[in-house]
């Protein structure tokens, strides 16, 4: 059952419908688990449909910043690269899936993968990072099943509902990215 859900995985660019999918995922969705896992610590704020368009809308980066992961032709998350420091070259990566009947399948390893092979495709650089806290282990188990290497470990650092959790730094090269054994998979 596994694989025949990770088959079914792709990520891709977002049109402008796709962000007021993303929008009413991120904001309006009965299910809003995903809030508890994606830096809890950070309360985000609702921003309105026209702003969250003009936000990924104006970005030129190839590959644009935000992509969508599309399972079984719809889009229940999202992918996404911020620079941490520009000038450095350093990049960070994420990931979401919004949707919590998709968790804990695969999904999220695959979308990831493919992720990471756009970027690296994409952008001159040396290495990704992804940064995440101890509270949630499935991120920190898909970083490790992709490749993904832990660098540092900042131990309590992020306060969550009375209880101290420690920032999970992740990092890979881009030769240890090409010494990762790869399959054909399609991205676009």
């Amino acid at each position: 059952m596994k694989r025949e859900k990770e088959e079914l995985v792709n990520i891709r660019p977002l049109t402008e419908p796709d962000l007021e999918t993303v929008w009413h995922l991120k904001f309006k969705a009965p299910d809003q688990s995903y809030r508890k896992w994606n830096a809890p610590y950070f309360y985000e704020h609702e921003i309105p449909l026209a702003a969250f368009k003009k936000r990924y809308l104006q970005e030129e980066s190839i590959p644009q910043k935000l992509y969508g992961i599309e399972i079984e032709g719809d889009i229940k998350g999202t992918v996404s690269y911020y620079w941490e420091n520009e000038r450095m070259r350093w990049l960070e990566c994420g990931i979401i899936i919004y949707d919590s009947r998709f968790w804990s399948g695969g999904i999220g390893t695959k979308a990831l993968n493919l992720w990471i092979d756009v970027l690296f495709t994409h952008i001159d650089i040396p290495r990704i990072g992804l940064t995440t806290w101890s509270g949630n282990e499935r991120m920190m188990r898909c970083a490790e099943k992709c490749g993904f290497v832990l660098e540092g470990r900042l131990r309590k650092v992020r306060y969550y509902q009375g209880k101290y959790y420690d920032s999970m730094r992740y990092g890979m090269l881009r030769e240890e990215w090409r010494s990762l054994p790869r399959n054909n998979d399609k991205i676009f």
